[in-house]
């Protein structure tokens, strides 16, 4: 059999991943339905999310020494396989009528592990299967499968789950986690060649685990750039936390108007990875990162300074549409610097990094929210009088304040990355991460 190989090879392994992906959230929206109307509990809800995330944090760094040791094609379909089998056994308890909420939780921890290897290894594939100055593109076309499925699965499932119920929809998820191994077993995915860096970096696997972040403190441009999205994550996350709750205290909890908010805001998203896709991003790709957060900033103080539905949507357009630009931005220059046989750990480094930031903002923003800012705005408040003519006064209005305050600060991150020129010119100043003559590529079939 001919299998595929560079940009071909790419779109089968995307197509394999993004309709994997849209039946994994299919799925992951029927469970959530299933614990809550057993528990009628958030906390239940919450607890799956802990349970994913914390074996994720524990070994992605391990995950990314052990992406670069050993044959990423098949480290790809490990996640794959890893996910499908705590499916699966879900899937088997739900047939057999026995599925416990605990059930749950242990497929979480078990997909949490997967995808710890999942990232790192797409994201190190990628430059190795498309053209450097197609990374834009296809780093667009990922972003899609973060977008996309978020809007498609949940209309998808509510349609079928009263017709297959859970059990089917957990068969479909299954099936398509079969089509996604089977996408990997057509192509060919070219082993990297040995760089200087990479056989510097040899070692035991404590030491390869800890390489990915003395890589990055290495190199003051590359730290400078996640610096930057570690800044907007942490206000952003506070956004994600308010958003909600700003919402439906400003409409007297109609939860249509947030539906609507925040289902126009994910087709924003679609559009922004489409466009990214087609496009390519800018020939400097910092524009789109800088700017990007920049422009983001300014669709979050429209929603702030907005007291109805009109502005809420046009605001989360600007926001969730330029967010793939920024992420497919960043992956190129990431892609582009990075040595392919080191990319698995600096790349889980990365995210680590970017991810200390989650439990901070969302407790964060509720003090702020709940101790502070409603309380001030309220009328007679003592801010009140300072922001009542921009936000009113009364519900909401404090959490209007907030997020008028971190979109201006999300604007200064944006102008910070223009004004460092180790932040600025990395595209420039750091050389492309080209294969070394040491040892020359292999392929796997």
């Amino acid at each position: 059999m001919q299998r595929l190989r560079g940009y071909p090879a790419f779109i089968a392994v995307w197509l394999g991943q993004l309709i994997s992906v849209l039946a994994t959230q299919m799925s992951g929206f029927a469970l959530s339905i299933w614990i809550y109307e057993r528990t009628n509990s958030a906390t239940a809800l919450g607890l799956s999310q802990v349970f994913f995330i914390t074996p994720f944090l524990l070994i992605s760094p391990f995950a990314g020494a052990m992406v670069d040791r050993y044959d990423r094609k098949w480290m790809m379909a490990l996640s794959d396989l890893s996910a499908g089998a705590a499916t699966i056994a879900l899937l088997v308890l739900q047939a057999l009528g026995v599925l416990e909420v605990w059930h749950l939780y242990a497929a979480a921890l078990l997909q949490g592990l997967g995808n710890a290897f999942q990232w790192p290894a797409y994201s190190a594939a990628i430059s190795l299967m498309v053209p450097k100055e197609q990374l834009g593109r296809a780093n667009g076309l990922m972003a899609l499968i973060e977008a996309g499925p978020a809007v498609i699965a949940p209309f998808a499932a509510g349609a079928l789950l009263p017709f297959i119920g859970l059990t089917g929809v957990l068969g479909i998820d299954v099936v398509t986690f079969v089509l996604a191994v089977l996408a990997l077993v057509i192509v060919v995915i070219p082993n990297p060649p040995v760089s200087a860096v990479g056989a510097q970096a040899r070692g035991s696997l404590w030491a390869e685990a800890a390489f990915g972040f003395r890589y990055i403190f290495a190199r003051p441009g590359l730290l400078g750039l996640q610096l930057v999205f570690f800044s907007g994550n942490l206000l952003f996350g506070m956004i994600g936390t308010l958003a909600q709750p700003f919402i439906l205290s400003r409409t007297g909890n109609d939860t249509l108007a947030l539906g609507t908010v925040l289902g126009v805001g994910a087709i924003g998203g679609v559009g922004g990875a489409v466009l990214m896709s087609a496009w390519g991003g800018f020939r400097r790709r910092v524009h789109g990162i800088f700017g990007g957060w920049i422009v983001a900033a300014i669709g979050m103080l429209i929603v702030g300074l907005s007291r109805d539905l009109t502005g809420w949507v046009i605001g989360a357009i600007v926001t969730f549409g330029v967010g793939p630009i920024m992420n497919a931005s960043s992956q190129a220059i990431w892609q582009s610097k990075v040595e392919p046989d080191v990319q698995g750990r600096v790349f889980s480094a990365r995210r680590l990094i970017s991810w200390f930031s989650s439990p901070v903002s969302p407790i964060v923003a509720g003090l702020l929210a709940d101790r502070l800012m409603e309380p001030a705005m309220q009328p007679g408040g003592a801010l009140a009088t300072v922001f009542g003519g921009l936000v009113g006064v009364g519900p909401g209005a404090g959490m209007a304040v907030l997020f008028i305050v971190i979109a201006t600060l999300t604007i200064l991150v944006g102008l910070t990355g223009y004004a460092i020129p180790v932040i600025r010119d990395v595209e420039t100043r750091l050389p492309d991460a080209l294969p070394s003559p040491m040892t020359p590529p292999n392929t796997t079939g």
